[in-house]
């Protein structure tokens, strides 16, 4: 058992406070100003610093797009198959790679991890913690944890240079259409059996959401026609130009995943892309976390993206709940991150400071309840 004492703690879901966080097993026992701390416990004298959750990365591919291992260490996209709903993120992830040490030293403690956006269809997200074992599947929180989609310019042009479907917006609406379609027919009849479908099936029975890559403000409202039409969840990831159709986002009750603001405007679809955008849709209502797109922008960033919704118009209360609950929420693990409360993951930071001042730095970092080595 271990006790985060005598420091201000933001519980995210509720108040902050001056106090204790008691940790036992892995779990939050219990956190409060004035809890009873038993005799056993380790004290860990945070000395006035503050206690926040994990920062958690609601889409990134650390580990199937390794830093500094070049083309030997990314398999973030298969390129030669249109449809792969089939493909697992979790097969392709490496956990030595440096970027979840990165990960741990900058407080982001779970992250959501999946395929590039080279396919219409492009397979399965698996949510993991970034310390803990050397086994990937030791770190799985929810896997699979949604499913790949992309529509706008990577697919159509990535299949045009081999001169196959897709090459335009169409077919990828079209290819992504035909496969839904040939899904339902599928579940008509229990004794056809086929790896790509069944792949597909908890998406329209609504176990599992499609998160869709759209950028510009026509395919965010392709991905939703899509959805619309076949009726499952829908996670908008990217949504660079949802400023110009946030109203249209919000009335539909649709979350997104915003991001990389960072990174360079590097071809015409992400040209608008401005740190306003989450601030816009999230006083609109909508749900609202970050991602850094990890090696786009190093993971080690998520924070400070963070940071700089906030100096663009986020509300910042918004911005930190956009990389701890909203970002669990979104992902579907809430129940175990995100926020301190009572028999959550023991994912805690201790913070020498405002968790989204640049100045601040990250002083422990608990995983699961146990102190993960830093430097």
């Amino acid at each position: 058992m271990k006790a985060l004492t005598n420091g201000k703690v933001i519980p995210i879901t509720s108040d902050e406070f001056e106090g204790t966080v008691l940790v036992e097993n892995g779990k939050i026992i219990d956190f409060g100003p004035d809890i009873d701390i038993p005799d056993k416990a380790e004290i860990i004298d945070v000395d006035g610093k503050t206690i926040i959750p994990g920062f958690i990365d609601a889409h990134c591919h650390v580990g199937i797009c390794e830093e500094g291992e070049g083309w030997e260490g990314d398999d973030t996209n298969e390129i030669y198959d249109p449809i792969t709903p089939h493909l697992r993120a979790l097969d392709g992830i490496n956990p030595y790679d440096i970027a979840l040490k990165e990960a741990v030293e900058a407080g982001v403690t779970t992250i959501n991890v999946g395929p590039g956006s080279a396919n219409p269809i492009g397979g399965m997200f698996a949510v993991i913690k970034t310390a803990g074992s050397p086994v990937v599947d030791d770190l799985i929180v929810k896997e699979p944890a949604g499913l790949k989609m992309a529509t706008g310019e990577n697919p159509k042009r990535l299949y045009k240079e081999q001169k196959k479907v897709p090459s335009t917006r169409m077919s990828t609406a079209g290819l992504i259409r035909k496969t839904l379609f040939e899904t339902q027919e599928y579940m008509k009849d229990d004794e056809k059996k086929d790896f790509k479908f069944e792949a597909i099936k908890p998406l329209l029975k609504q176990e599992l959401p499609g998160r869709i890559h759209a950028h510009r403000a026509d395919d965010i409202v392709s991905a939703i026609r899509i959805s619309e039409e076949f009726g499952f969840d829908l996670v908008l990831e990217h949504c660079t130009d949802g400023h110009k159709v946030a109203d249209y986002i919000t009335d539909r009750n649709i979350s997104v995943v915003y991001g990389p603001g960072m990174a360079s405007k590097s071809k015409r679809e992400n040209s608008e892309r401005s740190f306003k955008t989450p601030g816009i849709l999230s006083k609109k209502g909508v749900k609202v976390a970050l991602m850094t797109d990890s090696p786009v922008v190093p993971i080690k960033y998520l924070a400070l993206m963070a940071a700089f919704a906030v100096r663009e118009g986020m509300e910042k209360e918004e911005a930190l709940k956009a990389v701890t609950i909203n970002a669990a929420e979104i992902c579907g693990i809430d129940d175990r991150v995100g926020s301190i409360e009572k028999g959550k993951d023991a994912d805690l930071l201790v913070v020498d400071g405002d968790p989204l001042e640049l100045k601040s730095t990250i002083d422990k970092v608990f995983i699961d309840g146990e102190e993960i080595e830093t430097s």
